[in-house]
């Protein structure tokens, strides 16, 4: 017979779980170590193929074509991680990733993975392959055919654009160029610039630059812009336009210095046949019809510093910086002379003469 125990007062009843699998004390079910070995926490796809551009490195995801600024090495361990797959449940993980190429259309990734999973430290390695696949994209396609979709002519009206106007056009394409493929327009490219007798032509790979474009340099140097689309085709049921896109940049250019009857005159702006010009004399402001017939003696930019020498009255005497010799100029009252100043002039060769502009 064996004694019976017998406990007077509260009594304690104590109870302890064990895992069912390994015989481990647990708090509930199984321990954490089987919890561990029952789960697969790492997943590693062991090859991944990449769409890549050869000549400007561009990648295609889901169809569509991206510009990448990662480097070729960031670009490969990103993809290796696109691959890797690790459980919710992980904590304080940490990825170590180390690439090499055994060939030029082949990157190894070896993957060192670790974490915490149910208190306990997890640690593992995988590989992943990324296979590059070389295919020319929208952008660089149509490029190297010649592809356009319009074309740009900058002309003036009774003059040719001079080296200004011909380089700051062009640098309005390119900037208009890097400005939309920022913002995501891929096939915003500039094709080719070419430069003849009339002026330049500017051939852009899609009629949202060709836009930009002219709004921007007419906007900058004045004029005017017409479209004159022309039929070249279909595709896919739709038919494609080709557009010429007329730039026509005013007979003057702004801060020309014109001579309109006795007065010399800075044209300031030009649009829809107005010229607004500021009177050189009398620093007035005014908005008169366009006059091509004005003689131009020259642009704002192009002025000369010359040495206010004295002030005599309406009389300024100033060093010409040609000659060394003092020449007396009008001195008007918006020009703000003083002695030692210096001021800006222009010539006028037919007359004679300089001219302050400021």
């Amino acid at each position: 017979m064996y004694p019976t125990h017998r406990f007077s007062g509260s009594s304690v009843c104590m109870r302890e779980s064990f895992c069912p699998k390994c015989g481990a004390p647990s708090e509930e079910g199984l321990c954490p170590r089987c919890m561990v070995d029952a789960t697969e926490w790492l997943v590693c796809e062991p090859r991944v193929t990449q769409v890549v551009c050869p000549s400007c490195g561009s990648v295609k995801q889901a169809g569509a074509w991206t510009d990448v600024e990662q480097d070729p090495a960031d670009l490969s361990a990103a993809l290796a991680m696109s691959a890797v797959h690790v459980h919710e449940d992980v904590t304080d993980l940490a990825i170590a990733i180390e690439t090499h190429e055994p060939s030029p259309n082949r990157t190894v990734a070896a993957v060192s993975v670790r974490g915490t999973l149910y208190g306990l430290v997890v640690e593992d390695t995988c590989r992943v392959e990324i296979a590059w696949k070389k295919e020319q994209c929208d952008r660089c396609s149509r490029y190297s055919g010649g592809y356009y979709e319009a074309v740009l002519q900058v002309r003036a009206a009774d003059r040719k654009p001079d080296v200004y106007e011909l380089e700051k056009a062009a640098h309005i394409a390119d900037a208009s160029e890097e400005e939309l493929q920022a913002s995501g327009d891929r096939l915003a490219f500039v094709l080719k610039v070419d430069e003849h007798r009339d002026g330049l032509d500017i051939f852009v790979g899609s009629q949202h630059l060709a836009d930009l474009v002219s709004r921007s340099i007419v906007q900058e140097l004045g004029g005017k812009y017409s479209t004159h689309p022309k039929l070249v085709g279909e595709r896919d049921g739709r038919k494609l336009y080709r557009v010429t896109y007329a730039i026509r940049l005013p007979c003057y250019q702004k801060g020309d210095v014109v001579l309109m009857g006795k007065r010399y005159c800075e044209i300031r702006d030009m649009e829809k046949n107005q010229m607004r010009i500021f009177d050189l004399r009398d620093g007035t402001m005014r908005t008169v019809r366009e006059d091509c017939s004005n003689r131009p003696i020259g642009n704002v930019r192009d002025a000369e510093n010359c040495l206010c020498a004295y002030i005599d009255g309406p009389v300024a005497g100033i060093l010409d910086p040609a000659t060394y010799t003092t020449r007396e100029v009008a001195a008007s009252p918006w020009l703000h002379l003083a002695e030692g100043s210096y001021v800006r002039v222009l010539r006028d060769a037919e007359h004679n003469r300089l001219v302050p502009v400021g």
